[in-house]
């Protein structure tokens, strides 16, 4: 069965990602986003605290240019020890 990839490429693409509130949180994303997607514009990143400040939240819009390109990034995402949830 062939996969059919509903995106068209390049696009831009937004990810949202959740972790506790903690010293380098932010900034390892960044650098994680960046091996993926090395012309993100860092002053595109969007962070917004919980409530009550326990959680960070940070939305990037990435340029993706391919399924392969979103799927590495998304494990590396989901594997790395500061991230609780992404979508």
């Amino acid at each position: 069965m062939q996969k059919i990839d509903l995106i068209t490429y390049p696009c831009d693409f937004p990810i949202k990602i959740m972790g506790r509130m903690q010293d380098g949180f932010a900034q390892s994303i960044l650098d994680l986003v960046l091996l993926h997607d090395p012309l993100f514009d860092a002053s595109k990143m969007e962070l917004r605290p919980s409530k009550k400040g326990n959680y960070l939240s940070i939305t990037i819009t990435i340029r993706a240019t391919s399924r392969a390109q979103l799927d590495n990034l998304y494990r590396a995402l989901t594997a790395h020890p500061m991230v609780k949830v992404v979508l």
